[in-house]
C-alpha cells in the first residue's frame, strides 16, 4: 500500500524519478499493494540530492517541517519508503487526492 498508518505517523512509499525538468507529483507507479506514489525532482542522484529534494518536497506538499520527513528505507534505490511524522493517514489522503485522485 502506498500511504499506512504507522507508530508517530504515516509511511509513504514513493518512486522517485530524479533529472526531471521540475518537481512535481506525476502519478502512480505499480497498483494495489506494491503501488508508489510517482514524484518526479530536478535534482540529480548524486550524493543524495534527490533524497534531499525529495524530503523537500514531500514537507512542502503535506505542510511539514523537514524534519518531520525521514527517510526510512531505499536511500540508493528508486524505491523509497518516508516516515511523515505527526501526520495522519486521513490528513495524508486528503492530501494526496488533490494530486492523484484517491
Amino acid at each position: 500500500m502506498m500511504l499506512r498508518a504507522v507508530s508517530g505517523g504515516v509511511a509513504l512509499a514513493v518512486r522517485a524519478q530524479p533529472g526531471a525538468k521540475r518537481s512535481a507529483i506525476v502519478g502512480l507507479y505499480g497498483e494495489g499493494s506494491a503501488a508508489q506514489l510517482k514524484i518526479a525532482v530536478h535534482a540529480q542522484p548524486i550524493e543524495g540530492r534527490a533524497n534531499s529534494a525529495l524530503i523537500e518536497f514531500l514537507a512542502a506538499t503535506f505542510d511539514l517541517p523537514k524534519s518531520s520527513v525521514e527517510l526510512t528505507s531505499g536511500e540508493l534505490s528508486r524505491g523509497k519508503v518516508f516516515l511523515l511524522h505527526s501526520l495522519t493517514l486521513a490528513r495524508a489522503n486528503a492530501v494526496l487526492a488533490r494530486f492523484i485522485g484517491l
